[in-house]
């Protein structure tokens, strides 16, 4: 062809590469065998781990254009696309096993606040607008990538083939996210006065919301060999938040934790109030015309 555009004429589907066609499946071959479990756990299960990467994926999104270097522009906004990949797979996975006509955009556009299970730490102001800035991003980003990470590497084993095939996959872009968060840390860390200033300020604001990361749901325990407890990933997620924080000559925080209220959070759809914001944003478009599709 003479140029690149030429491709996206009509020659066939499997040229039509910038529209998001001409790609295997992510899914392809992974059978879709429901697992004998309960289905409307296995449903809040999957809703757990999507409106987990599609809610920070959202908060991430907001530094496109943003973010202190042009690298770092595109390297947030590649993890955001990460993130976004994961929460289709799951969420399209919650519709599949739920079986009551919806489908992913239904669970991201149409639902309300109290339907979403994320936890509370995606959903922090954490942008560059008023409320956050760019060291308590890349905290948060060390913070969530390193816990899923080792949630993953344990959800490759789950019965729900599905999740499984998903957490394999996950886990190659979630080691990325960790290092490259890692990284800034260090930077951070090491250069001014004041950039080093902005990191510990960020590891504070984030640490108060880690101990509902470990929080063993009745859902995630009644799911056995199929969910992950995640107080099972907590050894190793210390371990690897203590050699990054040792090599950046940080502390550990000692941050207040950021109670639950009469004893649920995130995942029973407990949320900050950043959280309704962030959805209005996130569902404006779906919500002003309904059933339109583009």
């Amino acid at each position: 062809m003479d140029n690149a555009y030429d491709g996206l004429t009509d020659a066939g589907e499997e040229k039509h590469w910038a529209f998001g066609t001409g790609f295997t499946a992510a899914l392809a071959g992974v059978g879709r065998d429901i697992p004998a479990v309960d289905r409307d756990s296995l449903t809040a299960y999957c809703l757990m781990l999507g409106d987990d990467a599609l809610v920070y994926s959202q908060r991430l999104a907001e530094w496109c254009s943003r973010a202190p270097e042009l690298e770092e522009d595109v390297a947030l906004a590649n993890i955001a696309l990460d993130l976004l990949g994961q929460a289709r797979l799951l969420l399209s996975r919650a519709a599949e096993v739920e079986d009551a006509g919806r489908d992913e955009d239904a669970l991201a556009y149409l639902r309300d606040e109290r339907q979403f299970r994320n936890v509370r730490l995606v959903e922090l102001d954490c942008g560059p607008g008023p409320g956050g800035d760019f060291g308590t991003t890349i905290a948060r980003l060390l913070v969530f990538s390193t816990w899923r990470l080792a949630v993953f590497q344990r959800l490759v084993s789950s019965a729900d083939p599905v999740l499984a095939a998903v957490a394999a996959k996950g886990v190659k872009e979630l080691a990325y996210h960790r290092d490259h968060a890692a990284q800034w840390v260090l930077r951070l860390a090491g250069g001014t006065e004041y950039s080093r200033e902005r990191i510990v300020a960020g590891l504070d604001k984030v640490w108060a919301f880690t101990e509902e990361l470990f929080a063993t749901h009745p859902i995630e325990a009644e799911l056995d060999g199929v969910a992950v407890d995640p107080a099972a990933a907590r050894a190793e997620f210390d371990q690897v938040i203590d050699t990054v924080l040792s090599a950046a000559s940080l502390e550990r925080p000692q941050t207040t934790q950021v109670a639950a209220l009469a004893g649920q959070a995130g995942r029973d759809g407990i949320h900050t109030e950043a959280m309704g914001y962030l959805l209005a944003e996130l569902q404006h478009i779906a919500r002003s015309m309904p059933g339109a599709v583009w």
